[in-house]
């Protein structure tokens, strides 16, 4: 299904139209009220969409930097909502949304609710975050406007979420991967079959995951995975989602631009090629971002999806570009990790990642839990680090002991450094 096709749709030559109308008045908006911008831009210095790479980057130490509101393109008093992302120091970065914002953004999270087989009338239980983190209100706020009825379970209080799931069976999951996962882990430790939850479609995200683990969850749950993705400084979730072909993730392109840039000197890479993802935003009134570098590795396709919606896609997100790791010459993230570990039946769905150093030396250690403790022997080690050397092509040390669980308030922590700076 498709909930708004229009947008959805388009022809080329039409969404390029909307697009270069909608971007001449962001940078009109954002010179007019933003002195930051005004002073990095001219008001005459896009002649078309291809203009944009001309544009410096905007960062998010450019938003710390100008902290609170310091970017506002509105009076504060004008604000209807604010969201915050994780920050330094214990400063975060502050994001403002107007009313028409989040009209806006409940809109593009019916798009992604739709695209997953959501509709009037399901359940939808949201096991997010709700407070200052965007995702866990935004989602809220789609399934509204599509008219679910809402289960807003926020995340922690684990027990009480499976009563919840178990006596209220709902169409519709919403989850971060890692906490999903927990979730099934506990109801089964409490005699309970997550497939009896009766859950259809399952909408995860926030964090890189891998194609195993989707295949996890599937298996797990019985219901179908889709891939979403947004961030604070975007609105939130519903700035690109999968639909029932799984094959990458559809751009809401008629309020976002997108581009890849390689990360160390910035040039613009051409679709299909690997990089960081910079956003501009083409319809935001309170916090408009010009070539907002995200951090996230991504590519870029423009060909045509058989579900009809003809958006660029991006694909399933890899890591951030500040994670990833230099491994004895080898460029490795993550969740290339938890692709290998995940095939190991004797191993819980979680892990991290532990940088130190001995001597001189970065070492790589990957710290994986068992399901039960007497499965932790030399034995599955060895044969854990042989599939990492084989599949990734660089020796990890493997270690078998606790790994604290995603209570769903946070991102799973996948990366600990431990070397002295």
């Amino acid at each position: 299904m498709i909930y708004d096709r229009w947008a959805e749709c388009m022809g080329a030559e039409e969404r390029r139209a909307l697009q270069w109308e909608r971007l001449t008045w962001s940078l009109q908006h954002v010179h007019r009220h933003v002195p930051f911008y005004r002073e990095r831009l001219r008001s005459d210095a896009m002649q078309s969409l291809d203009s944009l790479r001309e544009l410096p980057f905007t960062t998010k130490e450019d938003l710390r930097d100008q902290y609170p509101f310091g970017l506002l393109a509105v009076p504060p008093e004008v604000l209807a909502r604010v969201h915050a992302t994780s920050g330094t120091g214990g400063k975060p970065v502050l994001v403002g949304y107007t009313r028409r914002d989040l009209v806006t953004w409940a809109r593009l999270c019916a798009r992604l609710l739709t695209a997953a087989g959501g509709g009037a009338g399901d359940r939808l239980h949201i096991a997010l975050n709700y407070g200052l983190f965007a995702g866990g209100l935004g989602i809220h706020g789609g399934a509204e406007l599509l008219g679910c009825t809402v289960i807003p379970a926020s995340a922690g209080a684990t027990y009480q979420q499976l009563t919840l799931l178990a006596d209220l069976r709902p169409q519709g999951l919403k989850a971060t991967p890692s906490y999903a996962m927990h979730l099934a882990e506990m109801a089964e430790e409490q005699g309970l079959n997550p497939r009896s939850f009766g859950i259809q479609y399952g909408i995860f995200g926030a964090e890189p995951w891998s194609e195993e683990a989707r295949q996890r969850l599937e298996a797990r749950y019985g219901l179908e995975a889709f891939d979403s993705y947004g961030l604070s400084e975007m609105l939130g979730p519903g700035v690109a989602f999968e639909c029932s072909q799984h094959d990458g993730l559809h751009l809401a392109e008629d309020h976002f631009l997108a581009e890849v840039i390689e990360p160390e000197t910035g040039r613009v890479l051409p679709p299909g090629e690997e990089g960081e993802l910079v956003l501009t935003s083409l319809t935001k009134e309170a916090l408009p971002l010009i070539r907002y570098r995200t951090g996230d590795r991504t590519r870029l396709t423009t060909e045509p999806c058989r579900c009809g919606r003809t958006t660029a896609r991006l694909e399933r997100i890899r890591g951030r570009v500040d994670e990833m790791l230099v491994i004895r010459g080898v460029n490795l993230y993550p969740s290339e990790m938890e692709r290998v570990l995940l095939r190991f039946s004797e191993l819980l769905p979680r892990f991290q990642v532990r940088l130190f150093r001995t001597g001189s030396l970065d070492e790589v250690q990957v710290v994986v839990e068992t399901r039960m403790p007497a499965m932790a022997t030399p034995e599955l080690a060895q044969r854990i680090g042989a599939a990492l050397k084989r599949e990734l092509g660089v020796s990890v040390g493997v270690g078998l002991d606790r790994v604290p669980p995603s209570e769903g308030r946070n991102k799973a922590l996948r990366v600990i450094d431990q070397r002295q700076r």
